[in-house]
């Protein structure tokens, strides 16, 4: 029995030493968790909101499409990727944009808002 623990001691001091010197594995970067886009879409009369409104925010680079309907407000919000986005909304009959927001540059953990759109009806 005494040769049965001194055996089970050794292996378990050689298995310690073998893992001592592992190296630590780095996982690689953290992915990117994005952002959010948010704004308002109204007429050219700011009390008039525009609900049910889809609105497209499109990566730059990337092409991917990343889409939201406007609430009863004509608000609206999008997560997104970490990456630059065009911004559109969809228009009906005889509208025009008035404003629309530029190109956007999200990074992880940006809220970027006052991207908003005003329409105009003709």
């Amino acid at each position: 029995m005494r040769l049965y623990h001194l055996l089970l001691c050794c292996v378990v001091l050689v298995s310690a030493a073998c893992h001592a010197d592992r190296p630590i594995i780095d996982p690689g970067p953290k992915p990117s968790v994005g952002g959010t886009i948010a704004g308002i879409v109204t007429t050219a009369n700011p009390a008039v909101a525009v609900p049910g409104r889809k609105v497209t925010a499109t990566e730059i680079n990337k092409g991917s499409h990343y889409e939201t309907t406007t609430a009863t407000n004509g608000g609206y919000t999008i997560k997104v990727p970490e990456g630059t986005y065009r911004i559109e909304i969809e228009l009906r009959g005889s509208e025009t944009l008035t404003k629309k927001p530029d190109q956007t540059r999200v990074n992880n953990g940006d809220i970027d808002s006052g991207r908003d759109f005003v329409i105009t009806v003709k």
